[in-house]
């Protein structure tokens, strides 16, 4: 296992402090933030500078090349040049993997069309993140029209290509109420890239989905049943990234080493 501090966790953090909080408090690896990364690239660094304040800690994903759904002229020229920049950028930081997440830009639409235009898009980042020995790990969206596991891999499945799989949230798959525990443990491991190890609730149906309030938990003060979904993922043989992720404004306040010490700590509870 890789046991893994993502970005998110925390939040109110630049890059450089991300990696040596990581370090400090026993991380293996770092999931960075792409809006991170954008706001020290766009100062005028590099990320081989980066690579050289990294402390040793590896970057193993970063999260997340998004709304990749966009299929307007315009808006598709911007998400290959965001695909082609993280792309260079994870090359040269060596960090294997970039998460996709799609969001609602085709909502409304029927399925096979959300299928068939989102796979075409996976497809061409897929053929620039090949150039770049650089890999992709799709995310399902609780409140997507690509929410489950089920229409992740049919995604995947119509993109065609051997640099495509998943990560295994649990707070979306279970929010997105259309995925259980039993469909993650007959997966391929091959398939899997990396788990968001995360808690939180269910939408109620009807409300707005406000994240903050859904996700805003420590693991095991939800009501996800992690165990479930850990021993699923374990079930299959997977070995990899696991990354701890929370996302709560009421835990980014904490000391930033506290908070990175206690995501390690509840995560490590079920893995060991």
């Amino acid at each position: 296992m890789i046991i893994t501090m993502h970005g998110l966790t925390t939040m109110h953090c630049n890059l450089v402090t991300d990696y040596r909080i990581a370090k400090e408090t026993g991380y293996q690896a770092l999931e960075l933030l792409v809006a991170k990364l954008l706001r020290y690239l766009d100062t005028g660094y590099t990320a081989k500078d980066l690579k050289s304040s990294s402390l040793g800690i590896p970057t193993v994903c970063f999260n997340a090349l998004a709304n990749i759904e966009r299929i307007a002229p315009r808006e598709h020229k911007e998400l290959l040049a965001e695909c082609e920049r993280l792309c260079a950028a994870a090359e040269a930081l060596g960090c294997p993997t970039i998460q996709l997440v799609s969001l609602c830009g085709l909502e409304g639409r029927p399925w096979p069309e959300v299928r068939k235009l989102t796979a075409k898009n996976i497809a061409e980042l897929a053929d620039i993140a090949a150039k770049h020995n650089v890999r992709y790990q799709l995310e399902p969206i609780a409140w997507s029209p690509i929410h489950t596991l089920a229409q992740s891999l049919e995604v995947i499945d119509a993109a065609g290509r051997d640099n495509v799989g998943m990560v295994i949230d649990f707070w979306h798959l279970e929010a997105g109420e259309g995925t259980t525990p039993d469909e993650v443990a007959k997966l391929d491991k091959s398939l899997i890239y990396g788990v968001h190890f995360c808690d939180g609730i269910r939408h109620s149906k009807g409300t707005k989905w406000v994240e903050e309030d859904l996700r805003g938990f420590l693991p095991g003060e939800g009501k996800i049943p992690i165990k479930e979904w850990v021993d699923a993922v374990l079930s299959t043989g997977f070995d990899g990234v696991w990354s701890s992720e929370l996302f709560s404004p009421k835990h980014w306040e904490w000391d930033l080493w506290e908070i990175a010490r206690e995501s390690k700590a509840r995560m490590e509870r079920y893995l060991t």
